[in-house]
């Protein structure tokens, strides 16, 4: 973490933001993604979970160049994270403020049979709004999931492991909550391996994609909002 105490109209304030990737919660990363023209002022309210309003209050505005730098360096990182390929044994949860330790089974098959389901569709949603976007061709090469796809297929994925309840679709939705709170270096290689792993095991069933793909022209849209793609920064 970088910390910083800065002058403002109405006293000191306390500024502290991750430095390192490893200190970036998902959470974070998929709000920042959220706004179309990010700036530095609004990245750093994020990471610091300080307001605008607050830190529009700031006396001297180079005190935030140290912030900014910290920043740009968030951003080279997180161009390569998704490629990476280091998936942990065990992720930790704090759940009613008790901490859950949960092992991740490399081949993430998806159980129980509804958690299967639901990433099933969360998966050929994203992948018929990224051919609609950029065509059939080779899609399989540039295809991207959003981070809220990625979020809402690990809350599936972990869900009943994490809590030890029984399966429920809306429950299981919203865990999505919790996975926000993991660390990106964990979330987001394990959902890319579940996506690929996905992906090809199902290359070789012919038609598959295009029967899958089908029913999602009709599907309301409330289960995801635009593609966010995770490897622009």
């Amino acid at each position: 973490m970088i910390e910083r105490k800065v002058k403002t109209l109405t006293g000191k304030l306390s500024i502290k933001i991750p430095s390192a990737l490893a200190e970036l919660k998902l959470g974070q990363l998929m709000q920042m993604q959220a706004i179309e023209h990010l700036s530095d002022l609004d990245a750093i309210s994020i990471l610091s979970g300080i307001t605008l309003a607050e830190l529009k209050n700031v006396v001297d505005i180079s005190e935030f160049d140290v912030f900014g730098e910290a920043i740009l360096s968030l951003s080279n990182q997180i161009k390569y994270l998704y490629n990476s390929e280091a998936i942990p044994d065990r992720i930790h949860f704090n759940i009613d403020g008790k901490k859950v330790s949960v092992g991740v089974i490399r081949n993430l098959s998806m159980e129980p049979a509804g958690a299967y389901m639901a990433s099933r569709d969360v998966i050929a949603e994203e992948i018929s709004n990224h051919i609609k976007k950029h065509g059939e061709d080779d899609w399989q090469e540039t295809f991207n999931p959003s981070l809220r796809a990625c979020c809402q297929v690990l809350a599936q994925y972990f869900y009943c492991r994490a809590t030890g309840n029984t399966y429920d679709e809306y429950k299981a939705e919203a865990f999505a909550e919790t996975i926000k709170t993991l660390g990106v270096t964990e979330a987001l290689p394990i959902a890319r391996h579940f996506f690929m792993s996905y992906l090809h095991s199902s290359r070789p069933r012919t038609g598959f994609w295009q029967r899958l793909l089908q029913p999602w022209k009709r599907k309301q849209a409330y289960r995801l909002s635009k593609s966010l793609n995770i490897s622009t920064p």
